[in-house]
């Protein structure tokens, strides 16, 4: 087990992901709101306009980025399965 860990066998950041991307909600979020209520004339609707933006374009920007991780994770486990399949039928 933890010979497969220290030579790098099993991949733990396919594990972390979920919680980068709800850390990168979080974040998304947390800055949208305070965009909408911040800066020297208060709430205004160009403020809710641009911290609304901000929310929606860190949202999908996360799962994107978030799903691209996964993707290549997903195509390094499938060639270590096909390295390990080396000499049988396909």
């Amino acid at each position: 087990m933890y010979n497969k860990f220290l030579f790098f066998d099993v991949m733990i950041t396919p594990k972390l992901i979920t919680f980068i991307y709800w850390l990168m909600l979080l974040g998304a979020v947390g800055y949208g709101l305070s965009s909408m209520f911040s800066g020297y004339d208060g709430f205004t609707i160009g403020n809710m306009v641009k911290g609304l933006a901000f929310i929606v374009a860190g949202i999908v920007g996360s799962r994107v980025w978030c799903e691209l991780m996964i993707v290549v994770f997903k195509i390094n486990e499938n060639l270590q399965e096909l390295k390990n399949k080396k000499g049988t039928e396909l």
